[in-house]
């Protein structure tokens, strides 16, 4: 399989940090070809410019080499992992600009009209998102709606056509021990491995 592995945190030596090496250091044992990208410190730009706003016809050609080379991988990539914390119920803003300048019509997904449905391109048909967060889970889901399974299983990866989402919130992380650390990474050492065993959500089993 071919994984592509994002990392978004611009603090080096974060715990982000030490999930994103754990899953990629897990895939590759398991003979995977991983895409492993390190958003911040490639300094992925994530600004979107004026002539990336369409929504319906195909994009034109990046400008941006680093924006091509993104969209150029994606499309043939076979799952998807995504590292990264819980800021403000939001993504850090050089994943979204990930999102918004390489998952784009005519390289992740079709639109006929503004309103119509999309048909998603990607053939990675599985995700797993890993997240830190200090916001204890009840909190998180009681007074704001958990926001990023929102994000991530319902608004943006369905529309490019993942149909398996898997999410995963290590929290609360700042007053954490090492020993929980520890056994935190080796669940993102597990998840990773079933991310490559689970069948897609919805596709026939053998009989």
């Amino acid at each position: 399989m071919r994984v592509g592995v994002y990392l978004a945190h611009p603090r080096a030596g974060s715990f982000n940090h030490a999930v994103f090496d754990a899953v990629v250091d897990e895939l590759e044992g398991r003979g995977c070809r991983v895409v492993a990208h390190d958003l911040c410190a490639e300094g992925f730009p994530p600004l979107l410019s004026a002539e990336e706003t369409g929504t319906v016809s195909p994009a034109a050609s990046a400008d941006d080499p680093q924006v091509a080379l993104h969209r150029r991988e994606v499309a043939g990539l076979d799952a998807l992992v995504f590292v990264h914390p819980n800021w403000w119920g939001m993504p850090p803003a050089v994943l979204t600009g990930w999102v918004q300048r390489v998952l784009v019509p005519g390289v992740a997904y079709k639109l006929d009209t503004a309103d119509g449905e999309p048909a998603g391109l990607l053939s990675a048909g599985r995700a797993l998102v890993l997240n830190t967060s200090d916001t204890p889970g009840e909190r998180e889901e009681s007074e704001f709606g958990d926001p990023l399974q929102r994000i991530w299983a319902a608004c943006v990866l369905p529309y490019v056509g993942v149909v398996d989402v898997r999410r995963v919130v290590f929290r609360t992380v700042t007053d954490s021990t090492d020993e929980t650390r520890r056994a935190w990474l080796l669940q993102a050492r597990r998840e990773a491995a079933a991310l490559l065993a689970r069948p897609l959500q919805g596709a026939a089993l053998p009989a």
